[in-house]
Order: structure tokens, then sequence, then C-alpha cells
């Protein structure tokens, strides 16, 4: 099943992981299943790069159960039985109100859609078969969290915790006003907030350190 929709989000830098755990316990916020999540995202273009040329993105992402400790730890059978794989398109980054635009731009706003895929080998042969090619792969651990039900503000708002080569992140995905006071709650202010891909702030990473670029994984040299 495909789902679209139009996704409003912003990340903020995390200095101690920890820390915010605890602040979310403090708001009610608790992880929501099936827990702590390995990502694999490999991102595919056009050997011209078209798709990124028009602020266009098309990632396959494979999902795995991960240990809440020791970064590589998965669950065995049970990490192969709920592995799962997902293709997304997010189009090109618009802005959500006129007013926003004059600001240039508080939240990236963009239109996904999403659909779950079987195979991820298989998946990434269709690809190829269509003339693109994985351009670009970036790891991260994952691990959302809800708000209690009794937070009305914050009805369908996504709060995840991301671990990444970079650094840890929280990502928070809902409407403008669900995400301000989450982010005041948490102890962050409007010009904290990130709009930026992963992959752009690890390229700059990689240009302000020296290094050369490649895939964003936590085995990479350029972490």
């Amino acid at each position: 099943m495909t789902t679209s929709r139009k996704e409003v989000e912003i990340k903020l830098p995390v200095a101690d992981a920890e820390a915010l755990r605890r602040r979310l316990a403090r708001l009610g916020a608790r992880p929501a299943p099936p827990g702590r999540l390995h990502e694999m995202n490999t991102l595919f273009d056009t050997p011209e790069g078209g798709f990124a040329k028009q602020g266009q993105l098309l990632r396959v992402r494979v999902e795995e159960p991960a240990s809440r400790t020791g970064r590589r730890g998965r669950a065995g059978k049970a990490g192969a039985a709920s592995r799962r794989v997902v293709l997304t398109y997010k189009g090109p980054s618009v802005a959500e109100t006129a007013g926003e635009a004059a600001q240039g731009g508080r939240y990236k706003v963009r239109e996904e859609r999403e659909v779950s895929v079987a195979d991820a080998e298989d998946l990434q042969g269709i690809l190829e078969s269509l003339g693109l090619r994985g351009w670009f792969r970036y790891e991260k651990y994952r691990t959302s969290y809800r708000l209690p039900a009794s937070q009305h503000w914050a009805a369908g708002l996504h709060v995840d915790l991301d671990e990444t080569p970079l650094g840890a992140f929280i990502e928070l995905e809902g409407t403008p006003q669900a995400i301000d006071q989450a982010a005041g709650l948490l102890g962050y202010a409007p010009g904290d907030y990130i709009t930026k891909s992963y992959r752009a702030l690890y390229l700059d990473r990689c240009r302000k350190h020296g290094h050369p670029t490649g895939d964003m994984l936590f085995s990479s040299k350029n972490k």
C-alpha cells in the first residue's frame, strides 16, 4: 500500500542523548514499537543526477530491530522476520506558508510517498534495470517516541531520535505548531532548527575537515 502526504519536519542537534531521553520521559513520551531500529538507506538517481538536480529523492530503506546497546547488535532470527523494506519518493522542498517563505523557511516541507516492498534485492534490481543507480548510502539507528494521548496538541507528531555517524539528532515531524511546542519543551529555540538532509550535513562535515566524501557509514573513515 502506498501512502502520500505532505512532510513538515526539522532536525535538532543532540549533545547528550541520555539527557534527551530523560527529558522525553519527563514529558511522558515513550518509545514506540518496535523500538530501536537500524536503518540502511540507499539513494537512487539517474547517471546524470537528474533527481537531485530537481530537488527530488528516491530512497530504498532497510529497517531491522537493533539492541539498545551496541551499534550493530541486531536481533537474530527475530530481526530477519521483522525486516522492513521501504521505497520512498520525496519531492522538492517548498515553503509551508508565504510568511515562512519570506523568513527563509523555518521547516522542511515536501511531498512524500512511501510503499513497503517485500525484497530489497529485487527492488534494487528493478531500479537498476530502469537505468537508475544507487549513488549514496547512509546508516543510522532510530528510536521513535510518542507523546501520551492526553497531550492533544501533539496528535500526529512524530518524534524520532537518530544516532548517526555525525552524532545524534532528534527529528520532529508534524504541524508547525506542534513542532514549535515540542522543540520548546525539549529546550530548543527556532534558531536551533536544521532543515538540511543528513547527506548535506555529512558533506559539510567532510569539507570542513578535508575528508574525501563517500558513503555515510559507522565504519566509514569520514565519520
